[in-house]
């Protein structure tokens, strides 16, 4: 197979119908690192709209136990990915999604929100640093995975093309972006976690730090009011990028698929896990009382993938 064998083949699928196969190909076997770092940079962004971050800084999950939340949050996303939406392992997934969710005051704008960073920050982060971008077909495929994985969610008024996508995320983040205590709590300890990921830890923390300020954009950097890397650190974090990028267009096909449990980053369950018991479980109801105008997804009322029409 040449290097550009599989997303020729792809494009003779139909992103209308096919789309999880697709999908499943472009983030396991195309581009899984490229995937999975993308996405952890999508969860920046996310402690940048203040609903979002200080929520999480108030949970003290993604400070507390950022390790376990950052493993929880990939292996659910990994077994809807791996088995499919339809299936048993993937209904399990999105129901204990629901089920999490729906115990935080958790608004359907700030829902779409995140949706949308998983759809829009890939595909700029491959324009920028991939080996090549996304096909036309991929990000379609993409954008309808990503829409049903939103309405198995019980989501409303999910977007249905890459252009609404786009509109949804520019337009939130110059409305809300801005500065938490929370926000920047959730940050700064996520950013302490990439830097203990191989081959990360072979580096000095400040270098990581530095060099994953280098790869952010100014509108996040000043959201979380980190400092802004001088030109030539930034040109020199781009370069190396673009020396990865070239070097893996060299390298043959992947042919086995790399999901987010076989990564060496994922440590919270040496001895393995079910998907039932990833997440959290808050007891006692919602630990924190809802306003009179929050939206939340609750599990309750909101259909999860075995209630959804056309499952």
């Amino acid at each position: 197979m040449g290097r550009y064998d599989r997303r020729d083949l792809l494009a003779t699928l139909d992103p209308e119908t096919e789309f999880e196969e697709i999908y499943r190909q472009v983030a396991t076997l195309e581009f899984p690192w490229d995937l999975n770092q993308s996405l952890g940079f999508a969860l920046f962004r996310t402690y940048a709209v203040p609903s979002i971050g200080e929520l999480l800084g108030r949970t003290g999950e993604f400070t507390e136990r950022v390790q376990k939340r950052y493993d929880d949050t990939g292996l659910i996303l990994d077994a809807v990915l791996e088995h499919g939406l339809g299936s048993t392992r993937g209904r399990a997934a999105v129901r204990r999604m629901n089920q999490m969710h729906g115990a935080y005051p958790i608004s359907n704008e700030d829902m779409l929100y995140v949706l949308a960073t998983f759809v829009v920050v890939p595909a700029r982060w491959l324009d920028d640093h991939g080996w090549r971008p996304l096909s036309a077909v991929e990000q379609r495929a993409s954008v309808r995975y990503y829409a049903e994985l939103g309405r198995h969610m019980g989501m409303r008024d999910v977007p249905q093309t890459w252009a609404q996508f786009t509109a949804l995320l520019e337009t939130r983040e110059l409305r809300t972006f801005g500065w938490t205590d929370g926000g920047r709590a959730v940050a700064d300890a996520t950013l302490d976690l990439m830097t203990t990921f191989p081959p990360n830890h072979l580096a000095p923390r400040a270098v990581i730090r530095t060099f994953s300020h280098a790869l952010m954009d100014d509108r996040l950097l000043r959201a979380l009011r980190y400092p802004r890397p001088s030109a030539p650190v930034r040109w020199a974090s781009r370069a190396a990028m673009r020396l990865r990028a070239a070097a893996v267009r060299r390298m043959r096909p992947r042919t086995e698929p790399r999901f987010a449990r076989q990564l060496p980053q994922i440590r919270s369950y040496p001895g393995g896990y079910t998907v039932d018991e990833l997440g959290t479980f808050p007891t006692r109801g919602c630990p924190f009382p809802r306003g009179a105008g929050d939206e939340a997804t609750d599990p309750a009322t909101t259909p999860g993938p075995g209630a959804a029409p056309g499952s």
